[in-house]
């Protein structure tokens, strides 16, 4: 049984899902680890994106093994 089974759908503290919604895929370690990469070239270039591709990078790195 959940910790939270026995609450209602409002009362979760989950953000509700669309049931017509589909659901990503969760990365292999290989892919989070090409995206980070990707995110870390786009954070170190001059434009809109940086900013935000650092934030991204900062979140998935804190998420995953070290490559080494």
């Amino acid at each position: 049984m959940d910790d939270d089974e026995h609450l209602g759908p409002d009362e979760s503290g989950h953000a509700p899902v669309d049931p017509m919604a589909q659901r990503l895929a969760l990365l292999t370690l290989e892919e989070a680890y090409d995206l980070l990469r990707l995110l870390l070239t786009v954070a170190q270039q001059e434009g809109p994106m940086s900013p935000e591709a650092d934030r991204l990078a900062k979140e998935i790195a804190a998420r995953i093994p070290s490559e080494n």
